[in-house]
């Protein structure tokens, strides 16, 4: 086995690579990074990670889905290992969010390609589309387990309507390629990911990795309460069915529901919610609102969705309101390979690094892998818990550590 012990990640190299994607797509009166899916300035990214995986000395490729890879050629044929991320920015966005996990994948290749180091397994990049779902899904990663369709190319939109296939007919690509983008799981050992945490933890606790062992399921709901608007002087208090208390009522009752039903790792969140008519001087009849609900278990999933669906009958009832919902979202819960969490934590203690192992609270191109392969993810801290926002920032030191623990865990995994 080779000794890539001390190896180590060029920082001043990927500060350079993080700072020169920043500039794509940067309005600069808000300083937001404006990178979405299939826009103009995804695609230039696109050719800038294009263009630097060659200069790499890495095999450039592009698949159906437009995913981006760079590969280092293992002696084997064995499955191979990807590590990867995302480009592609929700509006506004900072400047690590997915692209960290991209520039440090291609930095741990390049400088095992630089000390002409062969790995057993062929080691691969992948940058994904559309990780922020700009049409209604992680198309990239969703294309490569093969969890696309025809129909749902045919039907991809965003919100204002601006259907995928267009869009990438748009830039010369044939949608109905995303297709041919899926991959055999058999052909594959492990997908890997570095990502910023987006939430305080470790900025918190003062540590510089976090090693996800699970990735939290979710479900969203769209809700309706329905009473009946009256006028606000004229209907005595006792006399109402207002929409909004049944509403009042069921927030007060989220936490409760956590501590009975949930676990330490449950969030429940109402986070746009409308009032109608919206008069000042109108007893509501009717909100709509959002309620999205996480956890890492599938069975405590299912006990959130029957405690909520109860409460909520039951305040509807109490109210005398109708109560209705449709779920607009599911993603189930992934747990991280356990040899490849192990791996991490063992690389983080040979470089002396100080680690917490923690779920991701947030859904990520690894959720989706980790559907057909063994996966493994690394968190670094976000400062002040801060995403998807200019603010959004991480030390460059942190950086570092989170590279080289990556780095070093996908030497030894691809030893065989």
């Amino acid at each position: 086995m080779l000794d890539c012990s001390t190896l180590k990640v060029n920082l001043k190299r990927i500060k350079s690579d993080i700072l020169t994607l920043a500039e794509i797509g940067q309005n600069h009166e808000d300083r937001g990074i404006y990178r979405m899916a299939f826009t103009d300035a995804d695609m230039e990214g696109k050719r800038w990670l294009s263009d630097r995986i060659e200069d790499a000395g890495l095999a450039l490729s592009t698949d159906g889905a437009v995913n981006i890879s760079g590969t280092l050629h293992g002696s084997t044929d064995q499955p191979r290992i990807l590590v990867g991320s995302h480009i592609d920015t929700v509006p506004c966005a900072g400047a690590l969010d997915g692209t960290l996990g991209v520039v440090v994948g291609l930095e741990c290749l390049r400088r095992m390609h630089e000390e002409k180091v062969v790995p057993q397994r062929t080691l691969e990049l992948i940058a994904f589309s559309d990780e922020e779902g700009r049409f209604g899904g992680m198309f990239g990663s969703q294309s490569v387990a093969g969890k696309i369709n025809p129909e749902r190319l045919a039907t991809m939109s965003d919100l204002d309507g601006v259907l995928l296939g267009d869009e990438m007919r748009r830039h010369g690509y044939d949608p109905l390629a995303a297709l041919d983008a899926a991959r055999d799981p058999e052909t594959i050992a492990n997908y890997l990911e570095l990502h910023i945490e987006q939430g305080p933890v470790l900025d918190r606790s003062h540590k510089p990795i976090g090693i996800v062992d699970e990735i939290t399921g979710l479900f969203t709901w769209s809700v309706w309460l329905r009473g009946e608007a009256n006028h606000a002087g004229t209907t005595p208090m006792d006399m109402r069915n207002d929409a909004f208390m049944g509403l009042a009522d069921f927030a007060h009752e989220v936490p409760r529901i956590l501590e009975e039903n949930g676990s330490d790792r449950s969030r429940a969140t109402i986070g746009k919610a409308q009032i109608l008519p919206g008069a000042a001087n109108t007893v509501p009849g009717l909100v709509e609102f959002s309620l999205d609900v996480r956890d890492t278990s599938e069975v405590v999933l299912e006990e959130l969705s029957s405690a909520f669906r109860k409460a909520l009958s039951a305040i509807a009832r109490r109210r005398n309101l109708m109560f209705e919902f449709e779920q607009k979202s599911y993603l189930s819960p992934v747990a991280c390979s356990t040899e490849v969490v192990q791996q991490l934590q063992k690389q983080s203690e040979q470089l002396g690094l100080d680690y917490h192992t923690m779920p991701s609270g947030a859904a990520h191109d690894a959720q989706i892998m980790g559907s057909i392969v063994p996966i493994g993810m690394v968190f670094v801290p976000s400062k002040n818990g801060q995403s998807h926002s200019p603010a959004e920032w991480t030390a460059w030191s942190d950086i570092e550590a989170g590279a080289n623990v990556m780095l070093q865990t996908l030497a030894k995994l691809s030893q065989g």
